[in-house]
């Protein structure tokens, strides 16, 4: 078998076809030797690119937490923490086969990279945190932090497991973050919390 993919971008091919594969089966099953057979290239591209699973792992989710910060920036600069919540549902949403590995600690290999970039991830939820007025904390900032972190990530988790059904999960996550801290500017102020954009 030979390489398809031109040498810049063979590594960009196996993330993508990895991703593809774990949203529909999850990471434990998924091997480097099948992941060359799906991507049409030769057997030992994926270690050549990554060393082992847990360095594609790895690859895989700072790629991930690179995506995220860039999904979570807009709402964060608008000040609107509410669309920060639905923010971060959706790039689960979008990203499945990313955000399956990306809180998997026993699957990674913790690099500088990593944690580069899942520091650039937590910046920008502390960020909206930010945007949050102190009256609306009833909680130490920090517990704050981690109980919106929990209440978007659990909505996500559940979703993808098919446990909420036919729910919304945007919407679920809008009507989540507004009952836990309410509103934050007019212009979400203007919006029903059980509405998806």
């Amino acid at each position: 078998m030979v390489d398809t993919y031109h040498h810049g971008r063979l590594r960009e091919h196996l993330l993508s076809a990895a991703a593809d594969e774990i949203a529909r089966n999850g990471p434990e099953t998924l091997s480097l030797r099948e992941l060359a057979r799906r991507a049409g290239v030769t057997h030992g591209a994926p270690a050549h690119h990554f060393g082992s699973r847990r360095g594609l792992f790895t690859a895989l989710a700072m790629e991930g937490f690179e995506a995220l910060a860039d999904a979570l920036a807009p709402s964060v600069e608008r000040g609107e923490f509410v669309e920060t919540a639905v923010a971060y549902v959706r790039f689960a949403l979008e990203k499945p086969g990313h955000y399956a590995v990306m809180f998997r600690p026993d699957l990674l290999e913790e690099t500088a990279g990593l944690r580069e970039q899942r520091d650039r991830a937590a910046a920008a939820l502390t960020s909206g945190m930010a945007t949050l007025g102190r009256e609306q904390l009833r909680t130490p900032e920090a517990q704050a932090r981690q109980a919106a972190w929990g209440l978007v990530h659990g909505i996500a988790s559940l979703f993808l497991s098919g446990a909420l059904g036919d729910t919304d999960p945007l919407a679920l996550a809008r009507a989540g973050a507004w009952q836990l801290f309410g509103s934050v500017t007019s212009e979400e102020s203007a919006r029903r919390p059980g509405v998806s954009r």
